[in-house]
């Protein structure tokens, strides 16, 4: 059985008086199990770094081959990792371990590091100092910096739900395949790298473990600015926190593959359109759920209020519908074509801002509907006057993203306004309009934080729904056409 490749990738800058100790530290032990090979990246050093490591491209005493490149422009410490990261795909390596070049690190630990990938559910091992107790202080960390980490992980390790002793170890080995998933290339250049590749990881499901290694601190020159280190970090986390809310879009955030549609989660919490909807629809009624998803809506339809449904999606989920009919349609061509329209409802949940032409699909799902039974029409959509959207947009920013009100997949956006104008306009009357505040436990756990924030978008409803509604939920029913109230007119005056 052949060995895996492992790439042992140094990172260097200004490491002359160190980078020989880090070389001559790396256990050769590790040609036992793996095929090893040794990238150093300089990126860019003022002193002789780049001339040191070439002396052991050749040398006798190391088991395994030394390649040598330097930067000829200054990468900075995320775009060096970079390169090394490509150099490990394009090579097709197993596993790429990062070890600094300013000896921080001890390369006698890598064999340990390596042992968690003999499950292959692992896929990045970071070796944490914080996880005995002082160990890091009595390594020699600055208390600054101790405080600092302690801090800056509690506040990431909140955010992001985990529970990880260290975010900022630059001690990490990685499976090269949860690389190639993720887009490491567009991280920042700079030392928050570190923590935008964490958090790629998490958003792509992929399985991180940490081992304790112990810590050494030299005369190395350190070249992070702590404070701004510490403000990209925390600027990092919230953007991806927000970008779960779609009131921001980070491309390198966006870890999902491309050409699978996606589906949207049932939302039945305190207050939603999906709630809305299944108290609104009488029991025993026949409902038609268009653009249903995976059918959860009309899954609890039939289960609680014995409806007969019948939903219609462009996907053909047939396992995830658990509706009466499912009818595979791609609403963008118009209604389905059904012998009848006998309904008592019509969902259009989350639906309308989808499709190309609404316009055009009203005027033919009302031209299908028989205004004497009376159906009704429940529509839901994002709010484009919320609140924050204003804000941003005063700023100067308008990013759609991968959920909310500014879905990359929206064609059309609407106010309360235009929503109503848009059914007006296509022969329906509004019965009811509500706002719908803000999916915040969605955004931010269940807990006193969601309570108050839900508590305060409500009081906020009240003062102006238009302006602080995350979404508009409206029952329409259809008027009698002009052909019917001629007819009428006709009837009602004995004329022929």
């Amino acid at each position: 059985m052949s060995k895996q490749k492992l790439l042992i990738f140094i990172v260097a800058y200004n490491a002359e008086t160190t980078i020989s100790q880090v070389l001559s530290r790396i256990p050769k032990s590790l040609a036992d199990n793996f095929e090893v090979d040794v990238l150093i990246i300089d990126d860019a050093s003022k002193d002789n770094t780049f001339d040191i490591g070439k002396q052991f491209s050749n040398a006798s005493f190391l088991p395994f081959p030394v390649k040598v490149l330097k930067n000829p422009i200054n990468q900075g410490y995320g775009g060096n990792q970079k390169l090394g990261y490509l150099y490990a795909l394009k090579n097709n390596f197993d596993f790429v371990a990062l070890v600094h070049g300013d000896g921080q690190y001890p390369p006698e630990y890598l064999p340990q590091l390596l042992l968690p990938f003999l499950d292959p559910e692992v896929d990045a091992v970071f070796g944490s100092r914080m996880m005995e107790r002082w160990g890091a202080l009595k390594g020699g960390m600055p208390l600054y910096k101790y405080i600092g980490n302690k801090i800056l992980t509690s506040i990431q390790n909140y955010i992001l739900k985990t529970q990880f002793s260290e975010f900022h170890s630059g001690y990490r080995i990685y499976r090269v395949k949860a690389l190639e998933a993720i887009p490491f290339d567009l991280n920042s250049n700079q030392f928050h790298f570190d923590t935008e590749i964490i958090i790629q990881l998490l958003a792509s499901k992929r399985r991180i473990k940490e081992l304790p290694i112990p810590t050494y601190y030299g005369d190395e020159i350190c070249y992070v600015n702590g404070l701004r280190y510490a403000q990209d970090v925390f600027i990092s986390v919230l953007k991806y926190k927000i970008q779960g809310l779609g009131l921001l879009y980070q491309r390198n955030f966006d870890v999902s593959n491309a050409g699978n549609h996606h589906q949207y989660e049932l939302k039945i919490h305190d207050v939603s359109p999906h709630t809305k909807a299944l108290k609104d629809v009488a029991p025993n009624s026949r409902v038609l759920d268009l653009g249903c998803g995976p059918g959860y809506v009309g899954e609890l339809l039939v289960k609680e209020k014995s409806c007969h449904v019948t939903s219609v999606d462009q996907y053909p989920d047939e396992a995830q519908v658990k509706s009466n009919t499912f009818i595979q349609h791609d609403l963008s061509m118009g209604p389905p074509h059904l012998e009848a329209y006998n309904f008592d409802y019509i969902l259009l949940l989350d639906v309308i801002e989808h499709l190309p032409n609404p316009e055009l699909f009203l005027e033919h799902l009302y031209a299908k509907l028989d205004y004497r039974t009376k159906p009704k029409i429940i529509v839901s959509t994002g709010n484009i006057g919320f609140i924050v959207v204003r804000l941003m947009l005063l700023m100067g920013l308008f990013n759609y993203g991968k959920r909310g009100i500014l879905d990359l997949t929206h064609t059309r956006l609407f106010t309360f306004s235009t929503l109503k104008k848009l059914f007006d306009q296509s022969g329906f009357d509004l019965l009811e309009e509500e706002g719908v505040p803000a999916p915040i436990a969605l955004a931010v756990g269940e807990g006193k934080v969601a309570s108050v924030l839900g508590m305060a978008n409500a009081t906020l409803m009240r003062i102006s729904k238009k302006m602080f509604s995350y979404q508009m939920y409206m029952i329409f029913e259809p008027r009698p056409s002009l052909d019917f109230l001629l007819n009428e007119a006709i009837d009602f005056s004995g004329n022929e």
